[in-house]
């Protein structure tokens, strides 16, 4: 930290610009922090607080893309006396109304000089977009939404997404980018389930990790959200209190954010909504500062997720007025209020000015932020607001092959075979198929609540979607171009309308086979079945699409269910009258043909479950990390067992697990003695022992019979995804280091215990094939945040 400019330094009455303090802090060969010393010392206070939020000037048009928004759209001054002290940030000036690129483009960078050129010292924003499923901009290529990274169980390839993503946002002039989510899932209900990885805090850290080294190897600033407990809210209602002990909250909502921290190097950290236990993170020094900084050594910018600070006072009852609010949110470590200027403006500058708010906590964040731009070069004397895709010349296509070969690639690999006992997939050669359901003929059912044609493309009905999208419909006509094809909508996708099922079931019954296809639209704030806002009472199917599945079971053909969702939905007793079963979480813009190619087999299923598929659609949702007592048992009618369990999904062809060893030993009867402080390895050869090509997911979890606390059953600790030929084998090969057993003890440290383990190896969380037992000798040993939060998997084909 640098020291503090003292307030004295800093003059509320403009000079002008000192050519030799200048020269310091635009002198790209200093330092950084000397550089940001400088520029501190001849900032006023107002220039100072004018970094500290962004402005959002579309906020006034159209529908609501952030919570609440027109409650707080109220008049801000015009352009040039607003921006006359500066600026810290521009808000989403691609995402917010349909724009072609290029207009886009021009218009940031025209912003840019307009800001540089009003403003005493002449300091650009940085521009901030949406990134969680692609850009979140009109005809850019959209992406499967983060549910379908967690199924792929593919990092490299959402790290190769995510630089895709970030390459194209910096051609644009964009800095910084709002994502990834690392939310781990708790409950199905909450209707941002679908921008979540799953339900497993190592698979969300990293996969989350991934995105975030590929955003930031682009030099787009990584934007970690929503710190942290936001998906715990009670009920699975957005915004709800959170009611997670200090242990749950250590060991399951914290990882992916230190994973991310640290093995993704994010400059830039979001706040939840959601107090926990009644503290709002907005307004929790112990969270954003003693904790984020202090522990986990985080150095760069935090800011409010939209209107947070506002919240402080709306809706959650911390303070009296928007004065109050940005004291309270400063003091506790948040930097940049977002996405407009209501509580950091004149209500701060008067706190600041009668010495309420010391100028040393002004200081704070302005340095960060500060050293944020200076990073990105946008204090350096020849920094240029014409982005390289204007200095380039020649059409910006925001949808270019490759980004849609990785979108389809994602897609493919994350599309899930929840079950096929019939044996009825892959179709072969259909004469007639029947494809009815809501969401057969519907692009917008394909994507999540962030891409852009949901996101804020609905609320301009006249324009296109803005990239090339097929329906379901649309492929399985192409994939199978020698079939008769007929289609039925059945019913809506959220309306109560049973009035087409009757049509739909006689398609059904004219067909081969009927693919019924079901699941969500998403959407906010109640525009959608799935989405931010979009909170669901329970897991049956949305609308009338239960009764029209049930009656096209009843038809006599077989059915194939084809979900496209964003959250798991109870499958009941479909599974038994079902001929097969396909989940995909919102695809994204190739997801029509990856599902059209599972059912024809031309790509062999390998996605696996992020989050179980429950049974029963009432009642509180769990996931598959409960202890003994939260599964079924004797002292308890209610049975949570789901239909498909964690890590769940089938393939067209078959793999073998063999040969388990220790350390380079077989395994045998006796626990294998490791130290506290040491490691193992941990190996076994899979082979795939089908017919055809196939990607088995290889997971390794740890159980630990014995603790000082209560533990789950058993946690995911490492996997590894392989791709294997007919016949063809491999060697799995896992480093677990005891770390990888730590957890929160009773008094709240992290500690690694001696004692028994298991680890299992296998295709799911319930189907494990090999398993080898271990026994930590020496003493109980304490581990903090510097602990190994990885399982390195290397594999080797034979």
């Amino acid at each position: 930290m640098i020291e503090s400019v003292a307030s004295a330094a800093s003059s509320d009455v403009p000079e002008p610009v000192d050519p030799a303090s200048s020269a310091v802090w635009r002198d790209p060969s200093r330092p950084l922090p000397e550089r940001v010393r400088a520029l501190l010392a001849v900032m006023t206070t107002e220039e100072k607080v004018a970094q500290l939020y962004g402005v959002w000037t579309a906020i006034g048009d159209g529908e609501e893309v952030a919570p609440n928004q027109h409650d707080f759209a109220e008049p801000l001054p015009p352009w040039d006396e607003l921006t006359k002290p500066g600026l810290g940030q521009l808000t989403r000036m691609f995402g917010t109304v349909p724009v072609e690129p290029e207009t886009g483009a021009r218009v940031l960078a025209q912003t840019q000089r307009d800001l540089v050129a009003g403003s005493r010292l002449g300091i650009p924003a940085m521009a901030h977009e949406e990134c969680l499923t692609g850009f979140a901009a009109w005809q850019a290529t959209v992406f499967p939404t983060p549910l379908a990274w967690g199924a792929s169980f593919d990092p490299g390839t959402v790290e190769a997404m995510a630089h895709g993503i970030g390459e194209l946002m910096r051609s644009v002039g964009v800095h910084q980018g709002l994502s990834p989510v690392l939310d781990v899932t708790f409950d199905y209900r909450w209707g941002r389930t679908e921008e979540t990885i799953g339900e497993d805090p190592y698979l969300v850290s990293i996969l989350g990790s991934a995105y975030t080294r590929g955003l930031e190897r682009a030099g787009i600033v990584a934007t970690l959200k929503h710190f942290a407990g936001y998906s715990a809210s009670a009920a699975g209602r957005n915004h709800a209190p959170v009611h997670l002990g200090p242990r749950e909250f250590a060991d399951v909502v914290l990882p992916p954010f230190e994973a991310a921290l640290r093995d993704g190097g994010a400059r830039s950290v979001m706040n939840s909504y959601a107090a926990v236990d009644g503290v709002p993170p907005a307004a929790d020094p112990a969270l954003l500062t003693d904790l984020l900084r202090g522990r986990l050594g985080f150095e760069g910018v935090v800011v409010a997720d939209y209107f947070a600070v506002s919240f402080l006072e709306t809706t959650q009852g911390q303070a009296g007025s928007p004065g109050e609010a940005a004291a309270l949110a400063l003091t506790a470590g948040i930097d940049v209020e977002l996405p407009t200027v209501r509580c950091y403006g004149e209500p701060l500058l008067e706190l600041v000015r009668s010495g309420r708010v010391p100028m040393a906590v002004v200081d704070r964040s302005v340095e960060r932020v500060l050293l944020q731009k200076a990073e990105l070069g946008l204090l350096d004397p020849d920094w240029d607001p014409e982005p390289p895709a204007l200095r380039a010349g020649g059409p910006i296509d925001f949808d270019p092959p490759p980004m849609r070969e990785l979108a389809r690639s994602l897609a493919e690999r994350s599309v899930v075979l929840l079950d096929n006992r019939s044996g009825m997939l892959p179709l072969a050669h259909p004469a007639r198929v029947a494809v009815v359901g809501p969401c057969a003929d519907d692009v917008l059912s394909l994507m999540g609540c962030y891409a852009f044609p949901n996101h804020a493309g609905a609320h301009h009905p006249g324009m296109p979607v803005g990239v090339e999208m097929a329906t379901v419909l649309e492929a399985v006509r192409a994939e199978f171009p020698g079939a008769v094809v007929d289609t039925a909508l059945g019913c809506p996708v959220q309306e109560v309308d049973p009035s087409g099922i009757a049509d739909a079931v006689r398609t059904a019954r004219e067909a081969d086979v009927c693919l019924a296809v079901l699941g969500d639209r998403a959407g906010l704030f109640g525009r959608g079945t799935s989405g931010e806002g979009c909170d669901a009472d329970d897991l049956r199917l949305p609308g009338s699409q239960a009764a029209l599945l049930d009656a096209l079971l009843d038809s006599g053909t077989p059915v194939v269910v084809v979900l496209l969702a964003g959250r798991p939905y109870a499958l009941g007793d479909v599974v038994a009258r079902a001929a097969a079963v396909v989940q995909a979480f919102f695809p994204g813009e190739e997801g029509a043909g990856a599902v059209a190619g599972v059912l024809s087999g031309r790509v062999n299923p390998s996605g696996r479950l992020p989050v179980q598929v429950p049974r029963s659609p009432g009642g509180q949702p769990g996931t598959y990390l409960g202890a003994a007592l939260a599964r079924r048992s004797d002292i308890s009618t209610a049975d949570p067992t789901p239909a498909f369990p964690f890590g769940h999904g089938l393939s067209y062809t078959a793999f073998a697990y063999a040969d388990l060893r220790v350390d380079d030993r077989p395994v045998g009867d006796e626990p294998v003695p490791v130290p506290t402080d040491g490691a193992l390895t941990l190996s076994c050869t899979v082979t795939n022992t089908g017919f055809r090509a196939g990607a088995e997911v290889v997971q390794l979890y740890l159980e630990d019979p014995v603790a000082s606390v209560v533990r789950p059953v058993r946690q995911l600790v490492g996997f590894a995804r392989v791709d294997l030929a007919p016949g063809g084998s491999a060697d799995v090969r896992f480093s677990v280091h005891t770390d990888r057993a730590s957890f929160t003890g009773r008094d709240l440290r992290r500690v690694v215990e001696a004692g028994d383990l298991v680890l299992r190896v296998g295709s799911s969380s319930e189907d494990l094939r090999l398993d080898a037992r271990v026994v930590l000798t020496g003493p109980d040993r304490l581990v903090g945040a510097d602990r190994v939060l990885t399982t390195p998997a290397e594999v080797t084909l034979h």
